[in-house]
């Protein structure tokens, strides 16, 4: 979030975070940048097509147009994804398809893997298996631990994802099945 805060390319377009928890850092700082927040916990509604109604309807309502995952670990459904195609990136500290989920540098460091890294993907109805828009590696020391490993991780995250929001708002993505071209300056 501070990546994205700090770009000025991106600053002016942000102007709603979603948290399905509360206190959450994203929250604090979009609260510091006085940018609309909101918590919408799936535990409040009966149903899981319930929560997505409300999430929609909360970015529908702020007639939000690109969305960008970092950090929110729920998936969302078929109506959230089908409204948002081709303008949900998510990132995700693995290099696709290896290690999806929500423990990538752990299963990283547990299969004892020589390279991870960082994808930022278009986001589609699977768990981290849309298209690739960005990857860049990042070595395993044989003394990392998921602290030290996800520190240099989120390093990579905080420049790739920033990246690929610049082309994504600017017009500079082009998507041709599951191939991911960036156009320009920094493609």
């Amino acid at each position: 979030m501070q990546a994205l805060l700090d770009d000025p390319a991106i600053r002016s377009h942000l102007t709603f975070v979603l948290s399905d928890r509360p206190g959450v850092g994203s929250l604090k700082r979009a609260e510091a940048a006085g940018i609309d927040r909101a918590v919408i916990a799936p535990t409040d509604f009966e149903t899981r097509s319930s929560f997505d109604a409300a999430v929609l309807e909360a970015l529908q309502t702020r007639r939000i147009d690109t969305l960008v995952s970092a950090g929110y670990l729920r998936l969302l459904g078929r109506a959230v994804v089908d409204s948002y195609a081709g303008r949900w990136l998510n990132v995700h500290p693995s290099l696709l398809p290896s290690f999806p989920g929500t423990h990538g540098v752990r299963d990283a460091l547990a299969y004892r893997v020589k390279l991870s890294g960082v994808t930022v993907f278009l986001v589609d109805e699977g768990v981290d298996t849309g298209p690739i828009v960005l990857q860049e590696q990042v070595p395993v020391l044989p003394d990392d631990d998921v602290d030290s490993l996800e520190a240099r991780v989120h390093e990579v995250e905080h420049r790739l994802l920033p990246r690929a929001v610049r082309a994504l708002i600017e017009d500079r993505m082009k998507v041709e099945g599951r191939v991911v071209h960036l156009l320009g300056v920094e493609a």
